[in-house]
């Protein structure tokens, strides 16, 4: 069930960036550099694949973002669910169940034997499709998932993610050209701001983290980094 009351978009920020640290799934090391899937490396870390391992805080995120998407899109604007492979599928079945909608799952490209489908589960031509992911960076491929969709003969014009990056220039406008709105819980700005509140890291690590997030490229090339 959707609560009928819930926090207003600051207040869930908060407490999203609040749970996300409570749960040890964001990471910073200003010494100890991580390697994202990109190649590059980089002092923040955030593994939104944990939420599915504590059942209150996933219950309340996933309630959050049911509420986030609805208010902006509307009680009855969707047909399907639909999760990303791989990170996204968890998050749409919870997202699905609490909706009362149908789901479905998006390959990375089609599985090449059987059906060759790209489209896992039963989605219909002209179905209104949310398609779910735990967080995005650029948008690049909520766009390739979009694109698999659509291709499909289904319409996708929202995606709904817990975490947002928020740093990378030009995100939503992007995203918002290919015709898709992009709802969200929390980015790094209500994390640092919260860890910040919370004492979870030292003064002198979320302020390197922040240089960061302010100019990850000169601020890698200060370091010798690719």
């Amino acid at each position: 069930m959707i609560p009928t009351a819930y926090p207003d978009r600051a207040t869930m920020a908060r407490l999203s960036a609040r749970m996300l640290l409570d749960i040890g799934a964001v990471h910073f090391n200003t010494d100890q550099l991580y390697t994202h899937a990109s190649g590059k490396q980089a002092p923040t870390y955030i593994d939104c694949r944990k939420i599915i391992s504590y059942p209150r805080v996933r219950a309340t995120l996933m309630d959050f973002l049911c509420c986030t998407v609805m208010e902006a899109a509307g009680l009855e604007a969707f047909d399907n669910i639909a999760g990303g492979e791989t990170a996204g599928i968890p998050f749409a079945a919870f997202v699905a169940e609490r909706m009362g909608l149908p789901m479905s799952y998006v390959r990375k490209k089609p599985k090449g034997y059987g059906r060759t489908a790209q489209i896992e589960g039963e989605m219909r031509e002209g179905d209104r499709v949310l398609l779910v992911e735990d967080l995005t960076t650029d948008g690049g491929s909520k766009l390739k998932f979009v694109d698999a969709i659509r291709a499909a003969g289904a319409e996708c014009g929202h995606t709904a993610v817990v975490f947002f990056y928020g740093v990378m220039p030009g995100t939503e406008e992007r995203l918002a050209e290919h015709g898709l709105k992009l709802h969200y819980l929390a980015t790094w700005a209500d994390v640092i701001a919260e860890a910040r509140r919370g004492g979870d890291f030292d003064e002198a690590t979320l302020a390197e983290v922040e240089r960061f997030l302010a100019d990850p490229q000169a601020w890698r090339a200060d370091r010798g980094l690719a």
